[in-house]
C-alpha cells in the first residue's frame, strides 16, 4: 500500500514523495523522480510505481521512494542528476538529454517511428543498441523501455497540412521537431510539457505538441479548440524510458539488480499493454471537454514528412556524429 513521507529535496525543498517500503528492513534506498503528476493515472508514474512495488515484493533490502511532478528535480535536471549519481532513477523524455548527446533527437524524430507496433520493434533492434550504448556510456542504465504517441493541440486552428502551422507560436519537444516546424512556418517556443498549460493559458503559446499522456495530465483540452490525434499517421512518437544512475546501480548486489530488471520488465510490459489506448483515452478527454478531434491524412503526413527530410532529416545527419548511420538503422526496421 502506498504511503505518504515527506523529504527534504536538495537540502532547500520538502517535496511529497511516494514510498513503498520494502518487505524486510531498507538496506537501500533509491530516489525516483519524474515530472508528471503523482497517483492521478498517468502511465509514466504508474510504472515507476510498479518498478517500486515489485522491488518491494522481491525483499532483497531495496526501497524506491518516489518523487513526481519534479519536486526533487526538474525535468531537464534528472539527467545531469543520474550521471552525477545525485539522482537514483527517472522517468525520462530522452531528447531532453539531446544537448548532451545531440544522438537522442533520433528518438523524437519527426516519423520516424509513425505507430506503436512499429515503436515494439525498435525496441529491440541495431538503432537502439546504438542508443543505449550512448545511453550507458553517458553513466546511466535502461531499466524499461516505453514509447508514448503523440499529436498537436492548438487553440487557433486544428494542424493538419503544413500550411496549417503557418504563423502559430508552437511548443515542441525536441531539436528536431522545431527544425521541422519552424520549415512550415511556425514560430517555437521551447519549455518542458509541464509548462505547456500556463503557456497556452497566458497566451505564450498558440499550439503545441507532446505525448498522449501529457495532453491529459496536463489538462492540455481546458485551453484548446483542436486536438490532432496520432491515429494511423503519428509523426509523434517520443522514447521515456525508465532510467537508473550507473553509480547508482554499481552500488547494488547482483540480487538487487536482478530485481530492478524483473520490475522494469513488469512495469515495461504494462505500459506495452496500455500505449494504444492513451491515445484513446486522449481523445475521449478532449472531445468530452468539446474540443474539436481531427487526424492527419496520409497526404498530410507526406507532406510534413517531405520537410522533415530537408530539414530535421537533414541536419541530422550531417551534424551529428553518426547521424546519418543511426536514421538508416531506424528506417531499416519493418
Amino acid at each position: 500500500m502506498l504511503k505518504t513521507v515527506t523529504r527534504l529535496a536538495l537540502g532547500v525543498t520538502t517535496a511529497l514523495a511516494l514510498s513503498i517500503p520494502a518487505a524486510g528492513a531498507a538496506d537501500v534506498k533509491l530516489k525516483a523522480s519524474h515530472q508528471w503528476p503523482g497517483g492521478k493515472g498517468d502511465v509514466r508514474d504508474e510504472m515507476v510505481q510498479i518498478l517500486a512495488r515489485e522491488v518491494a515484493k522481491a525483499d532483497v533490502g531495496v526501497e524506491i521512494v518516489i518523487y513526481p511532478g519534479q519536486s526533487l528535480f526538474k525535468a531537464r535536471e534528472q539527467w545531469g542528476a543520474m550521471t552525477k549519481g545525485q539522482l537514483d532513477i527517472s522517468a525520462f523524455p530522452l531528447d531532453y538529454a539531446s544537448g548532451r548527446h545531440p544522438q537522442f533527437s533520433a528518438t523524437l524524430m519527426p516519423g520516424l517511428v509513425r505507430n506503436h507496433d512499429r515503436a515494439a520493434r525498435l525496441n529491440t533492434s541495431p538503432f537502439m543498441d546504438d542508443i543505449k550504448k550512448i545511453v550507458n556510456d553517458a553513466g546511466v542504465v535502461v531499466i524499461a523501455d516505453a514509447w508514448l504517441a503523440g499529436g498537436f493541440a492548438s487553440k487557433k486552428q486544428c494542424i493538419t497540412s503544413p500550411e496549417s502551422m503557418q504563423g502559430q507560436v508552437t511548443r515542441a519537444a525536441g531539436p528536431a521537431f522545431e527544425q521541422m516546424l519552424v520549415g512550415a512556418g511556425a514560430s517555437i517556443s521551447s519549455m518542458p510539457s509541464s509548462e505547456i498549460y500556463t503557456a497556452l493559458q497566458t497566451g505564450v503559446l498558440d499550439a503545441a505538441n507532446t505525448s498522449s499522456g501529457s495532453f491529459v495530465s496536463y489538462r492540455i483540452y481546458e485551453q484548446t479548440t483542436c486536438l490532432t490525434a496520432p491515429g494511423a499517421n503519428a509523426l509523434w512518437f517520443m522514447y521515456e524510458p525508465i532510467l537508473m544512475s550507473k553509480r547508482s546501480w554499481d552500488k547494488l548486489s547482483e540480487e538487487q539488480q536482478d530485481a530492478l530488471m524483473a520490475a522494469g520488465k513488469v512495469a515495461e510490459d504494462y505500459f506495452a499493454a496500455e500505449a494504444k489506448g492513451l491515445d484513446a483515452k486522449m481523445i475521449k478527454a478532449f472531445e468530452d471537454a468539446g474540443v474539436e478531434v481531427v487526424e492527419m491524412s496520409a497526404d498530410n503526413y507526406d507532406a510534413w514528412l517531405a520537410i522533415a527530410k530537408e530539414t530535421s532529416y537533414k541536419n541530422f545527419a550531417d551534424n551529428v556524429p553518426g547521424g546519418e548511420e543511426l536514421i538508416a538503422k531506424a528506417l531499416a526496421v519493418d
